[in-house]
């Protein structure tokens, strides 16, 4: 809500505000539940890409967002989770 709230604010003066959102992803914060062959495995069959996401994976999603191709994209949250929300 904050996103949308911001946008919705900001937009009068042509700042966008917008979001990721990120599913699983690998990273050092997130080593203790991969090693958790239970918690791995219940992502890897509740993520219809069958995997956790990598930090490489956000990496599109920030240069859309960062770029004027997104310069008419406001108030929106852009998932990267696999197809996470899509599947609930």
């Amino acid at each position: 809500m904050l996103t949308k709230s911001l946008a919705t604010e900001l937009g009068k003066y042509n700042i966008q505000v917008n979001a990721i959102g990120p599913g699983y992803i690998e990273t050092d914060l997130t080593a203790t539940l991969a090693a958790d062959p239970e918690f791995d495995q219940w992502v890897k069959k509740e993520v219809p890409l069958g995997r956790w996401g990598k930090t490489e994976d956000l990496i599109g999603a920030a240069i859309f967002l960062a770029s004027p191709a997104s310069d008419y994209v406001n108030g929106h949250t852009l998932y990267v989770d696999g197809g996470w929300q899509a599947s609930l």
